[in-house]
């Protein structure tokens, strides 16, 4: 019987990572393979958003609202523009865009899946001005384009199925010990992948919010800058290796590589 059942357990995480829906990142051409539908996610993200939205406080300075709305619809209109004419048309009907401005000192913005992004007042005095400013959104949108909160949820999904069969076995095999070890190893390795966004996840949106913001108009060479300031006002001291973010070090250098090509979407329209 533990056979069968151990067999089934296999069976299932074989074909729950060859099912799902196949699809290709906008820009990097990376391949991904989804087990959550659009809809899925979006109905989640409306939920998580409408709840959040209730207890933050808007932010009562009026210009610097009306800067991050300005900036974010200029990205998103150059966006939609950018994948109407590459082929994911279908994807930009996922996008509701919103652009918020909340009271809060933390330097942080963040991105819900369907074009919701909220960033803190704390991250205003960091980027100075509105290219920087399209540097950070230009990353949050590349999130919601590139559909990484559908990657991190189907790899919940199958560290799941890995968990159970980890668990099973090692019972079978070794007895409570082993299992208890098993599962604390198990554990370490999958939850290093399933944070908000894994690392490679987020140099994605790096790579892609660098092209986005040159492609409405803003200079990515300030991103340099930008995320310079943002190591000098950062007070961790996480690991790489333990952290859900690449280095600042690794960030700079990944960008200073990438300038050169997203230069050539910068057309010099904007500040």
């Amino acid at each position: 019987m533990k056979k069968i059942f151990t067999s089934l357990l296999f069976a299932t995480l074989i074909t729950l990572t060859g099912c799902g829906t196949s699809s290709k990142v906008p820009l990097t051409g990376r391949t991904q393979r989804l087990l959550v539908s659009d809809a899925q996610v979006l109905s989640l993200s409306s939920e998580q958003y409408t709840s959040y939205m209730k207890t933050a406080k808007a932010s009562t300075d009026k210009k610097n609202t009306e800067m991050v709305k300005r900036v974010g619809q200029k990205l998103a209109t150059a966006v939609e523009k950018y994948l109407t004419a590459n082929g994911y048309a279908e994807d930009v009907k996922n996008f509701s865009w919103e652009f918020n401005l909340v009271q809060d000192a933390t330097a942080n913005a963040f991105c819900m899946p369907g074009g919701k992004i909220v960033v803190y007042e704390g991250l205003l005095p960091i980027t100075k001005d509105e290219s920087s400013l399209a540097i950070v959104l230009g990353h949050e949108i590349a999130h919601a384009v590139a559909r990484h909160s559908a990657e991190q949820l189907t790899s919940q999904l199958k560290a799941q199925y890995g968990a159970q069969a980890a668990n099973y076995i090692l019972g079978a095999v070794g007895g409570g010990q082993w299992q208890q070890i098993g599962n604390a190893a198990f554990s370490f390795g999958s939850n290093s992948l399933l944070r908000k966004f894994s690392r490679s996840n987020e140099s994605e949106a790096d790579y892609m919010g660098l092209v986005f913001a040159a492609m409405a108009g803003y200079n990515p060479a300030v991103a340099v800058d930008f995320w310079q300031r943002m190591a000098s006002n950062s007070s961790s001291s996480t690991p790489e290796f333990f952290s859900d973010h690449p280095s600042d070090a690794t960030r700079i250098a990944n960008i200073q590589r990438w300038l050169p090509e997203a230069q050539k979407y910068y057309t010099g329209t904007s500040k």
